[in-house]
């Protein structure tokens, strides 16, 4: 879950960001601020992940306030002026809204706030299992489990003896979670667990029966595995 606050002095706009939040089911509000400097205490204690910040607020603009933090949140500006974005985009912020904000645009800044949090995560290769989200809820699966993932545009399928799960995520987010030492990419919509490798044939891999293909970009990384095997 990601926590986050707001940060503006109009009561309309925090209600509108609220509200989009209320759909999007990985975010959770903390509070709202209609003064930034209020936001000081919440910020230092690293329980906020991400901040909606407006620019033009009363005390201290929003840009004044970011550069003032030591170790900020990933940030998403909320602004009517666009005048400032260039400025923002300085301060590494995730993305810059201009309002009125529509929901589909709002919600592709929010995707883009989970896929860095995922990429930023440690990994801990010493475990076997990972937790992915499915239907709104944490489902854990077993490395061991895991045949092949593979792509399906911003979705992937995590293919199992058993059965699949869908997770809306990226095939390069993902793999880059999951440990080396289990799992290769070895095509741009594949990625395979390198135990379930029964037969390889050429440029086709085997597993449980079923062929995938070696993309030409990833045979050099594949050989050098065998080799190290």
């Amino acid at each position: 879950m990601i926590n986050c606050i707001i940060l503006d002095d109009e009561p309309l706009a925090i209600k509108v960001i609220e509200n989009f939040i209320k759909k999007i089911d990985f975010i959770n509000c903390l509070g709202t601020y209609s003064n930034a400097n209020d936001s000081i205490e919440i910020i230092k204690k690293g329980e906020v992940d991400l901040m909606f910040l407006d620019i033009n607020m009363p005390f201290i603009d929003g840009i004044s306030f970011l550069k003032s933090l030591e170790n900020p949140p990933k940030t998403i500006i909320t602004s009517a002026h666009s005048e400032y974005a260039l400025e923002s985009y300085d301060l590494n912020v995730v993305d810059y809204l201009i309002k009125p904000i529509p929901f589909l645009r709002f919600e592709k800044a929010a995707n883009k706030v989970l896929e860095q949090i995922k990429t930023n995560i440690p990994i801990i290769n010493d475990l076997d299992f990972i937790f992915v989200r499915v239907n709104k809820l944490n489902v854990k699966v077993n490395y061991d489990d895991i045949l092949v993932i593979e792509s399906l545009k911003d979705y992937i399928k995590i293919v199992t003896k058993i059965k699949n799960f869908i997770v809306h995520t990226t095939l390069t987010s993902f793999t880059e979670s999951l440990p080396k030492s289990k799992f290769i990419r070895i095509h741009r919509s594949t990625t395979a667990s390198i135990n379930k490798i029964d037969i390889i044939d050429g440029s086709i891999a085997y597993i449980d029966k079923n062929p995938y293909k070696i993309g030409g970009i990833y045979k050099e990384a594949f050989k050098n595995l065998l080799v190290n095997f």
